[in-house]
């Protein structure tokens, strides 16, 4: 159901990309960078994140970490990941496909700077073995509200 959301929503709105299905688990970044034979940072997680009563989804590099100073810094609240229920009833994506493309709910969509490394990244696709190869800037301009630092870097001091 939710892999078909985020077909529906692909092709309104951007019918160049396309959904890739794969038999493999692409549920997490490991799994999703082996299976789609990519570096772990190419991979574009998407996190459901409450701070104070703002609610968002933060799409990161794969390999980068929420941090918690950065976030109360930048949205005055420390930032806590939402449960998979939770998750689930407000994207309508199971967590390991959460992505930003065909949501249940609109949500401000935050794109961390940590992806700018990158000229292709890949999110999920809305199910565990989904995943949508698409270009950084325009994966910004098809749902990005705006560019956030939130996160930390491998070997980087902080983090959650």
């Amino acid at each position: 159901m939710s892999a078909e959301s985020v077909r529906a929503w692909l092709a309104e709105h951007a019918p160049d990309l396309r959904l890739i299905e794969v038999e493999d688990s692409t549920a997490t970044v490991e799994t999703a960078a082996r299976t789609l034979g990519v570096e772990p940072g190419r991979i574009a997680k998407t996190l459901a994140v409450r701070a104070g009563d703002h609610l968002f989804l933060l799409v990161a590099r794969g390999d980068a970490r929420l941090d918690n100073r950065k976030c109360k810094d930048e949205l005055g609240a420390r930032p806590r990941m939402l449960g998979p229920e939770e998750t689930f009833a407000v994207t309508g994506h199971p967590v390991g496909g959460v992505c930003p493309f065909g949501l249940k709910t609109p949500l401000p969509v935050y794109l961390d700077v940590s992806l700018q490394a990158f000229d292709v990244v890949y999110p999920a696709g809305g199910s565990l073995n989904t995943s949508v190869e698409v270009p950084t800037q325009r994966l910004f301009e098809l749902v990005g509200d705006r560019w956030v630092d939130l996160c930390r870097l491998p070997g980087e001091a902080g983090g959650v």
